[in-house]
C-alpha cells in the first residue's frame, strides 16, 4: 500500500493497534452488512475458511458458533497484533480448529500451504489502495478452490438521499485525512473483480444510519 495513497500498511496497522476491542463499536451499521453476507455465502458446507482482516475475531466467532460446520477449520490474519491477541482469545472454544495469525500486510496466502472454500473480506478492502485491492483479490484467488466462494462486505456509495451524502462526505474526509476515517473509504467492489478470476453471484447494498455497505458474493473460475 504506497503512503501516497494517504494510509501505508504500517499506518493500518498502528492505527488498528490503538483501536482494538472499539472495532466492535462498528456493529451498528456493520451488523445488517455482515448477516447478508452469511445469508448468501453458503457457510453451511464450508470445509476451510480464510478471512483476511480478522479484527477481534467477533465475525468469525458468529460463523463457528452458528454456521460453520462442526468440522470445518478457520484462518484468520490481519496486520495488528492488537487484533490477533483479541482474536485468539475470542476464538478460544474453537482453538483445535480455529487460529488467528499476524500478517506481513503482503498477499501471498499461499504461503499457509493449504487453499480454502471460503475467503472473507469485511472492512478490509475498502482500506486498500487501487494496487493493494487487485493483489489481494489476485492472491485469494490463488488459494480458493475451483468454485470457492469469495464472500466480501465494505463501505460503498449510498444509492440515494442521506446515504448517498454521508458517503461523499466519508470520502471527501478520507482524501483529506484518511485516519479519521481509519483509512477507509466507500468504493463499488463488484466492479474491481477480473472475470478471469471471480464470476460474481450476488450483490447488495444495505443501508444502516445513512451509512452504506456493499456485499459482494462471487465464485472462483
Amino acid at each position: 500500500m504506497s503512503k501516497a495513497f494517504g494510509f501505508s500498511h504500517d499506518d493500518a496497522r498502528r492505527f488498528y493497534n490503538r483501536f482494538g476491542a472499539r472495532q466492535d463499536a462498528q456493529g451498528f451499521y456493520e451488523n445488517a452488512a455482515l448477516d447478508a453476507l452469511i445469508r448468501l455465502g453458503r457457510f453451511g458446507d464450508a470445509r476451510s475458511v480464510l478471512e483476511v482482516g480478522c479484527g477481534t475475531g467477533k465475525f468469525a466467532a458468529r460463523l463457528l458458533s452458528d454456521h460453520l460446520p462442526p468440522t470445518a477449520r478457520y484462518t484468520g490474519i490481519d496486520i495488528s497484533e492488537t487484533m490477533v491477541r483479541l482474536a485468539g482469545q475470542r476464538l478460544g472454544p474453537w482453538s483445535d480448529r480455529a487460529t488467528a495469525i499476524t500478517s506481513d500486510g503482503g498477499f501471498d496466502f499461499a504461503s499457509f500451504g493449504m487453499t480454502f472454500d471460503r475467503v472473507i473480506f469485511t472492512y478490509v478492502l475498502d482500506l486498500l489502495s487501487e494496487d493493494d485491492l487487485g493483489r489481494a483479490l489476485g492472491g485469494a484467488h490463488a488459494v480458493a478452490e475451483k468454485g470457492g466462494v469469495l464472500c466480501a462486505a465494505g463501505l460503498t456509495h449510498g444509492p440515494a438521499g442521506l446515504s448517498r451524502a454521508t458517503s461523499a462526505i466519508w470520502a471527501a474526509v478520507h482524501r483529506v485525512r484518511p485516519s479519521l476515517v481509519g483509512g477507509c473509504r466507500p468504493l463499488v467492489l463488484s466492479d474491481r473483480l477480473d472475470p478471469t478470476q471471480w464470476r460474481l453471484s450476488h450483490k447488495e447494498i444495505v443501508v444502516r444510519a445513512t451509512i452504506a455497505s456493499e456485499v459482494v458474493v462471487a465464485e472462483a473460475v
